[in-house]
């Protein structure tokens, strides 16, 4: 299969199912963690409901869902404009090196490039996943300076 029989598409409320089991899936494989599955479904289905939130994209091949990616948004005050953070990138297995996560990203950085208020795009992969990297440096990433901090909370404390 060749990239150009990959498409992509944004998502709708109709891919709820979908984008939940990728993100259940991605967490077991990237991670080793179990997603709470209330939190994960109520999580997708605000996100998928407010734009403002995020964009999900999904990638088909012959009509079927394959892949996916997420992108929310940070304004940089130093730039004047949005990076955009790729996240919650997913790609089955079996349509792994088929040109499914170069076409998320194609389809994601000329959507960014046609708005004068974007600046870049981000993301941030765990540093053991290499294959990940690879793939990021030969679209034309790089690795940056900056390290990621976090501060979690359990469970969210909102409705």
């Amino acid at each position: 299969m060749t990239e150009a029989a990959v498409h992509v598409r944004s998502a709708s409320a109709a891919d709820h199912a979908i984008i939940v089991s990728f993100n259940r899936r991605m967490a077991a494989e990237t991670e080793g963690k179990t997603l709470d599955p209330a939190v994960l479904e109520a999580g997708v289905r605000q996100a998928l409901a407010d734009p403002a939130r995020c964009l999900y994209f999904i990638a088909e091949l012959s009509g079927t869902p394959v892949g996916q990616t997420m992108v929310t948004f940070e304004w940089s005050d130093w730039r004047n404009g949005f990076f955009w953070w790729i996240q919650s990138v997913y790609v089955e297995e079996s349509a792994r090196r088929r040109g499914v996560f170069r076409a998320l990203h194609r389809h994601i950085r000329d959507l960014a490039l046609a708005r004068p208020d974007t600046c870049g795009l981000r993301l941030y992969v765990h540093h053991d996943n290499t294959r990940a990297l690879e793939t990021y440096r030969h679209l034309g990433m790089t690795v940056s300076d900056y390290l990621l901090c976090e501060e979690e909370w359990p469970a969210p404390r909102r409705p």
